[in-house]
């Protein structure tokens, strides 16, 4: 490991054999992201413990080396340069998800992906998870964001939230002690999601499957769910769709290089052809000016960016 690439503490400890991890150096993020775009990250950590993640934060913290947590990556663009700090992924600790009896509630690792708790929910008969159907990310990733629909966002169903920062540590926090907005939450930047509580309620299952069955085939029919894409790139502006507007100003279809705006659904950006992240970032700068200068709407992104200057 050169001296460019960490300063003594991180560098020690990601060659200690007694580290809870699996350390990978200049790895390709574009192995980790949904739209299989992005440079190498200087190293791509991931941690197998709370206690692992708490040494690895504190590292980089002490060597001012630039970190970030992520999930599946299905809401992120990394830069073709890639991210010069270390990229958290959450472990073995973090990926179980049980179901309390008493409660009625999942108490679920950050790292689990979305699909296998709707699924889990599904087969216990409980609802409070149908919007979530087909959703890609991880449960970390879903709380941070608010993901859902226009009419439920995940915060609906969350009770508790446990994190873990630089500042504070671990901390869990009731669902009302955290402001939740539209594809938003006011965790910061810094603090890590590990586990949180999600409540659901018993239900029919054949109402269940057929609210489902609904919600997946509504996702198949208007999104190209065939090509890799971060999911929905823009916030929706209140009482308006971004998609409609990018297709009202004439981009639906429009490629950049190996990107296009989907034809499908015009607020998804498809890596049609080894798209770069600069041919995406081209796509997205070039909706936000046409949608501003013909209605002066402007469109906030909800894909997260990674790398750019």
């Amino acid at each position: 490991m050169s001296a460019r690439h960490a300063c003594s503490p991180l560098e020690a400890l990601l060659v200690d054999s007694a580290f809870d991890a699996d350390v990978y150096p200049d790895e390709p993020m574009r192995r980790h992201t949904m739209y299989r775009i992005g440079g190498p990250a200087r190293f791509y950590v991931q941690v197998g413990s709370i206690g692992a993640l708490k040494r690895l934060v504190a590292a980089c913290q002490e060597c001012a080396i630039p970190w970030v947590a992520v999930g599946r990556g299905s809401n992120l663009l990394v830069s073709d340069e890639g991210f010069p700090g270390v990229v958290i992924a959450l472990g073995r600790d973090f990926r179980a998800c049980r179901f309390d009896e008493e409660t009625c509630s999942f108490i679920v690792g950050a790292g689990v992906p979305l699909s296998s708790v709707v699924q889990e929910a599904f087969r216990r008969s409980l609802s409070g998870l149908e919007f979530a159907v087909g959703t890609p990310g991880t449960v970390g990733g879903a709380v941070r964001m608010n993901a859902g629909t226009r009419e439920q966002g995940i915060a609906d169903r969350v009770v508790s939230v446990t994190t873990l920062s630089p500042r504070s540590g671990l901390v869990r926090r009731e669902a009302a002690d955290i402001q939740w907005g539209y594809r938003s939450s006011s965790f910061a930047p810094d603090e890590v999601i590990v586990e949180c509580e999600l409540a659901v309620k018993p239900a029919d299952p054949y109402l269940l499957r057929g609210k489902m069955e609904a919600a997946h085939a509504r996702r198949k029919k208007t999104q190209p769910l065939t090509l890799p894409s971060c999911g929905s790139v823009f916030k929706n502006p209140e009482g308006s769709s971004a998609g409609q507007l990018i297709e009202q100003v004439g981009l639906k279809g429009e490629r950049v290089g190996g990107a296009q705006i989907s034809e499908v659904h015009a607020n998804f950006i498809v890596n049609r052809d080894n798209a770069t992240a600069q041919d995406v970032l081209e796509l997205i700068n070039m909706a936000r000016s046409k949608v501003y200068e013909a209605y002066g709407i402007e469109l906030q992104p909800e894909v997260r960016f990674l790398g750019f200057a």
